[in-house]
């Protein structure tokens, strides 16, 4: 089929992501004016640029006509409009609507000239003096930087969407890179698989047998199987998806040494299950975690267990009104004998009472006592709980962030933290190399207590920390079963349990806190959404849409994703106003007052991935981005930092791991077929604190809780701490 060729000027960025750079615009057609939606894989379009491109025109079955891009060139804008348009856009830091404006009455077409060529001349502008003229310098050079990066890429066919992840790694250097060692692509960007960086390879002539190319795709395969939770591949596993990749006609016992040798991976012979391939870190993450646990559960001072346990009981005959069942009385005796210990249990089964108790005896005794979790939301709970201060283990740890030296912690093995007694919450959260890190700057003779609920979702990092522990048979465990009278009394905590042990939840009991509202058509799902978010629960208990009001939705896209449900929402909740300002990007609108998540690490701002916060200052003019967080910190992002964030009004169940919700609104739609398991609505409900409603079909909650299968997940943790003796 022959390509269709148009030129035209972009008007606006409807809909952009990020993660793909899947891109939905309006561009008017240079021959006809007309205005048409275009749809593909582009980058950051900036409104008023021309574009040349070539395609074919669609037919969508719900948004019509559409022109789909194949390829595309990006030609700088030539009209006033289109000009004011671009320059305004904020892909140029330093520019703002006014100053755009400014910039063009005063130089008119010759504009860009004279940024690029003679931008001293832009003190001519009022209000722009010789700190912002160096400043736009800057920030239109680094777009053209992007542009000219874009057209090499592209020679060798890598899309747009890849195109801008290998600039963000490689900066100006990127065409010097990629043309020494195309495959460093798989290697070092984040989210370029093999296949990306071997179509370079060929096209630049790279030989399909090439050793390069089969060490490629062994470390990508092993980062790529990483992000499924596993921290190894059995030696036939890794054949196998090497054949899917076409890595056949090569010496794989040469390729795994070479790898070895640059300390890329370790291969491990067990008898009872044959060759096991790891990524170095996780390796040496699995034998620290089985080491570092016989060492603390050996290394406890017994002599303050005496001294401690009566403290202990005379705290318990104090606290008159506290009714404790007999695992949790197990707990407090238990935790001063050992060094280590796990207590897990379902929600009302008094998780957060025991916390508490353990922390009340161990200060009475005059021991430090330190309180952690994994993300932000959870510490701040544990903390509304107990009344102490508690930590994220990053913040514990010592986080800290060097652009030469990497991430690293400042609390390890040579500078341990100090305290008696450390208590972490919603441990099954924790991944492999976050645990061995931890354990890494605990002491002998500090006593650790690992909480948490192994039927949640495990981590979303490599391994299954908790489980393995657990399933090791070797670390003293107690698990809360009772489920307390007053936890009894709400359908949420009784529900859960019931989901959890395969039945189907008690619906709209009257006077109660679980609700279930029959939608069968998804748009309905949405539009019912909306309603409850905006007025229906807000008029209900005064719950705040936006502070006490979270929606959960198994999956991102389908009309009941996430990103639909938060352009719906935010369209209700934070519709523009005259005293708003907003900054578009990426085909999202930023605007204060919006509820937003940060979607990757960010090491330098120390704010990390599942973080969410509300936007507190949007200043156009300067194309900054002021969010202030959970923990008090307010962040600016400038430009481009813009893509780590998205709108948080909807965010994933995966996502809400370890956060506390007053309700938590959920679609349950056959839409999300593939995702509708048990522990995914286990974890979506335990997520609420006063009230959860449902919204879908009796159907789709029948699949999720008869869906029982959990994803094996590769690791031999739990072989290794048996092996310790732990």
């Amino acid at each position: 089929m022959e390509m269709a060729q148009i030129e035209g000027i972009i008007k606006r960025v409807t809909y952009h992501n990020p993660e793909n750079m899947f891109t939905v615009a309006k561009l008017v057609t240079q021959e006809t004016r007309n205005e048409i939606t275009i749809v593909g894989n582009m980058p950051h379009l900036t409104p008023g640029e021309r574009l040349d491109l070539s395609g074919e025109y669609v037919d969508h079955k719900k948004f019509g006509k559409q022109f789909q891009v194949d390829s595309y060139e990006i030609k700088l804008p030539v009209t006033v409009d289109g000009l004011i348009k671009f320059l305004s856009s904020g892909m140029i830091k330093g520019i703002g609507p006014k100053t755009a404006e400014s910039l063009v009455e005063h130089f008119g077409k010759e504009v860009l000239q004279v940024i690029e060529n003679t931008p001293e001349k832009l003190q001519e502008v009022p209000g722009i003096g010789k700190e912002k003229a160096a400043q736009i310098s800057r920030g239109f050079q680094e777009h053209k930087q992007i542009k000219d990066i874009m057209v090499f890429l592209q020679e060798f066919g890598v899309s747009p969407a890849f195109a801008l992840k290998i600039y963000r790694r490689f900066g100006d250097n990127t065409i010097q890179k990629v043309s020494e060692n195309p495959y460093s692509l798989a290697r070092e960007v984040f989210g370029i698989g093999f296949k990306t960086a071997d179509k370079i390879a060929r096209e630049m002539g790279v030989s399909v047998d090439s050793e390069e190319r089969a060490k490629a795709a062994v470390v990508y395969l092993l980062e790529e199987k990483s992000q499924d939770g596993n921290t190894f591949l059995k030696r036939e596993e890794l054949i196998e998806a090497l054949k899917e990749l076409e890595v056949e006609n090569v010496n794989l016992n040469s390729v795994l040494e070479e790898l070895v040798e640059e300390k890329e991976i370790v291969v491990e012979n067990i008898p009872e299950a044959g060759e096991l391939i790891y990524p170095a870190p996780f390796f040496f993450a699995e034998q620290g975690i089985a080491s570092r646990l016989k060492r603390l559960k050996d290394g406890v001072d017994r002599e303050l267990f005496p001294r401690i346990q009566k403290i202990a009981e005379k705290y318990l005959e104090e606290q008159a009104n506290l009714v404790l069942s007999p695992e949790q009385h197990q707990v407090i005796k238990q935790v001063p004998e050992t060094g280590l210990m796990v207590v897990t249990g379902g929600p009302g089964t008094g998780k957060t009472t025991v916390i508490k108790c353990l922390m009340d005896i161990f200060q009475k005794a005059g021991q430090k006592v330190m309180l952690a979790a994994p993300t932000g939301r959870a510490a701040k709970r544990m903390s509304e709980a107990t009344g102490d201060e508690a930590k994220t283990i990053h913040r514990l740890l010592e986080f800290t962030y060097d652009k030469e030296e990497g991430m690293k912690f400042q609390r390890n093995q040579d500078r341990p933290l100090k305290g008696d007694l450390l208590i972490v919450d919603e441990a099954s959260m924790i991944d492999t190399i976050l645990m061995n890190n931890l354990l890494k700057a605990i002491s002998p003779g500090t006593r650790l207590v690992l909480v948490g609920d192994t039927d949640q979702l495990p981590s979303v990092g490599a391994g299954n920390v908790l489980q393995d522990i657990i399933e090791s048979g070797r670390i003293p465990l107690v698990r809360l079963k009772r489920v307390f009278r007053q936890a009894r009394e709400s359908m949420v905590v009784v529900n859960a349990h019931r989901i959890n042990e395969g039945k189907f939840p008690i619906l709209n009991a009257k006077g109660k806190d679980f609700y279930f509202l029959p939608r069968e058509e998804p748009e309905d799902v949405v539009k019912t959404i909306i309603s409850l978010c905006a007025k229906r629960l807000p008029n209900y208990n005064g719950y705040h849409p936006v502070n006490d009001i979270q929606v959960l939705s198994p999956m991102r896209r389908t009309v009941t994703g996430v990103e639909n449900l938060n352009q719906s929402l935010q369209k209700v909740l934070n519709p523009p106003q005259k005293n708003k300002a907003e900054i578009n990007f990426g085909g999202a609108c930023y605007r204060t007052g919006d509820k937003v998540m940060q979607v990757k690490n960010d090491y330098e701002k120390n704010v990390f991935n599942g973080d969410t916060g509300i936007v507190t200052k949007v200043d156009a003019e300067e194309n900054v981005v002021n969010v202030r967080y959970g923990h008090g910190e307010e962040i600016a992002y400038e430009g481009r930092e813009l893509d780590a964030l998205v709108h948080a009004y909807c965010i994933s169940v995966h996502k809400s791991q370890g956060s506390e919700y007053p309700v938590v609104v959920l679609p349950v739609t056959t839409q999300h077929y593939i995702m509708l398991q048990r522990n995914l609505l286990y974890t979506a409900v335990t997520r609420a604190k006063s009230l959860v409603v449902l919204v879908g079909t009796k159907k789709s909650i029948g699949i999720a809780i008869s869906n029982k299968k959990t994803d094996e997940r590769n690791t031999f943790l739990q072989h290794r701490i048996a092996v310790y003796e732990v």
